[in-house]
């Protein structure tokens, strides 16, 4: 077992660890310095120190610094004010040489060696002589790094189709792989608006019950087929696969339908568990406008 410190870099981030500095006492959100492979960088305690087994780090572990000091939160909190000055002269900047890029975040170096701008373009861009002007602007290294749609909603944030803050800029630390396939699996509809985040992809969150549906649906008839009930044989015409109920329509008889629902266990029918084949696109996250 190897103690470590859980370290994030901001909000919703991912958790990194780090090795603790002998002597020193963390606590939750405390900021310290640590190093990594960009350098010294401003961070804070996630979790204070815990033991983990050897296969949940990444050798070598990179070290604590220190616990910040009011200077390190000073200089942290002086270039944070300078973010969105940069980030205008960065916008004058693409517009003077004619780029087809969004810009989308900067940061500044805690070292102060470098300034990053992180950006998002449908097409590649040659970036060389905005980064001369750039460079000759701030007197300072200057970094431009391309990002992707999903990164630019996690640096952007904003409320999402339901209300709440992003989960990827509130509470998500990785990306998942999200498909159309667990839309499907929890008998979405496949309108792009309606599951589509703010990044345009399919929603992160889809993700998150997929398991409990993919376990469901093998206990529930497919819509369409004949079943049996405690009223005779049915025709399913929905499914709740919360309830674990379907809802069925029955013949009275009289050339007419008797809608009723049953708990999934008072229907009969032929169970399939087999996996379907996967349908063409049902591993994308980007559904295809109609």
């Amino acid at each position: 077992m190897i103690k470590v410190v859980g370290i994030k870099f901001k909000n919703g981030g991912k958790l990194y660890y780090f090795a603790p500095k002998a002597g020193d006492k963390y606590e939750r959100n405390m900021p310290v310095v640590v190093e990594t492979a960009r350098g010294l960088e401003y961070a804070w305690v996630a979790y204070p120190e815990k033991k983990v087994t050897d296969n949940e780090i990444v050798s070598p572990l990179k070290p604590v610094i220190r616990i910040a000091t009011q200077k390190d939160t000073e200089f942290y909190e002086s270039c944070q004010e300078k973010r969105p000055q940069a980030m205008q002269i960065c916008r004058e900047k693409i517009i003077k040489h004619g780029l087809e890029m969004k810009l989308v975040d900067c940061e500044y170096a805690f070292d102060g060696s470098k300034i990053l701008f992180y950006f998002t373009s449908s097409n590649r861009v040659d970036f060389r002589d905005l980064v001369k002007d750039l460079a000759t602007t701030f007197h300072n290294r200057i970094e431009l790094r391309q990002v992707g749609t999903r990164d630019e909603a996690k640096y952007l944030g904003g409320i999402a189709p339901c209300g709440r803050v992003c989960c990827c800029a509130g509470n998500m630390p990785e990306f998942k792989k999200v498909s159309v396939k667990m839309a499907k699996t929890q008998g979405l509809s496949l309108n792009p608006g309606k599951i589509s985040g703010l990044c345009g992809r399919l929603m992160c969150c889809l993700s998150y019950e997929n398991d409990y549906y993919a376990d469901a649906i093998k206990k529930m008839p497919k819509v369409g087929a004949e079943v049996g009930t405690p009223d005779g044989k049915a025709i399913v015409t929905g499914i709740n696969m919360l309830k674990m109920e379907v809802k069925v329509k029955i013949d009275d008889k009289n050339g007419g339908w008797i809608w009723k629902d049953f708990p999934v266990q008072d229907v009969r029918f032929k169970k399939n568990n087999q996996p379907e084949k996967p349908e063409k696109d049902d591993d994308s996250d980007v559904l295809p406008l109609e």
